[in-house]
């Protein structure tokens, strides 16, 4: 069980160090959306989110899909998530823990709080059991992750932090 990982490269880690391009891959997770959708869906300037679709096309994370007409018939390029960021083994950083937690954020605020359903739990273990427990949690990741979406179930997502706890 679980997903063969490779260290992500710095290109790769940089272009993950920020919430609008995690955000952006999430939003393409399994429906193609343009630059313009995509500035449309995150409040931005299309200029704006084009330089970061730009970056995580270039480090693989967004695979251009066949051009389609705009409602004016102009020419837009779809972008789909290729999954590569389930697939990277990444160094903790300061600036990838922000930007993952500012991704977090907007995506729950955009929701409401009022749809996320949160828990919070407290334990303490010794290495062997902390161990298990880290293991046990990535590995139902894992097991979700693998199986095939469906088209016509409602996404959801899963934000998971481990801290210490004082």
């Amino acid at each position: 069980m679980g997903t063969e990982r490779r260290t992500a490269t710095e290109a790769e880690a940089n272009a993950l160090a920020s919430g609008i391009r995690l955000r952006i891959i999430r939003l393409t997770f399994k429906e193609a959306l343009t630059n313009k959708e995509l500035a449309h869906r995150l409040g931005k300037d299309p200029a704006t989110v084009l330089h970061h679709v730009r970056k995580l096309v270039d480090t693989g994370f967004l695979a251009p899909q066949p051009a389609r007409r705009g409602n004016r018939g102009a020419k837009e390029i779809p972008y789909l998530s290729t999954g590569l960021s389930w697939n990277l083994e990444l160094a903790e950083t300061e600036e990838l823990g922000q930007a993952s937690l500012e991704a977090y954020l907007a995506e729950v605020a955009e929701t409401g709080t009022a749809k996320v359903e949160q828990t919070r739990l407290v334990v303490q273990l010794p290495d062997d059991e902390h161990a298990e427990f880290k293991r046990r949690l990535y590995g139902l990741l894992e097991e979700f992750a693998a199986r095939p979406a469906d088209p016509g179930a409602e996404r959801t997502a899963v934000y998971l932090a481990l801290y210490p706890s004082a």
